[in-house]
């Protein structure tokens, strides 16, 4: 299997999980996001929004070359 580039973004309490070559972090082709999320020990459940290239997707979605991905916690507000 080729490796591949991707650009990974974590963000508020997601943050404390984010590798030191974030910005050109090097995964498996046909690597899921979850495969991404167990990879760096972040719990399913801290996870509430996934965006690939500005856009939603869900856990399953398999990253190409060059993607940009996004995580976000859930966010409480008032």
């Amino acid at each position: 299997m080729a490796a591949i580039k991707i650009v990974l973004k974590l963000f508020v309490t997601l943050a404390a999980f984010l590798p030191e070559n974030a910005d050109n972090f090097t995964i498996n082709e046909g690597t899921t996001v979850e495969m991404v999320m167990k990879d760096l020990n972040i719990p399913l459940d801290a996870v509430k929004l996934i965006f690939v290239n500005g856009k939603k997707h869900d856990s399953t979605y398999v990253l190409k070359h060059g993607d940009r991905l996004g995580l976000f916690p859930p966010v409480g507000g008032g």
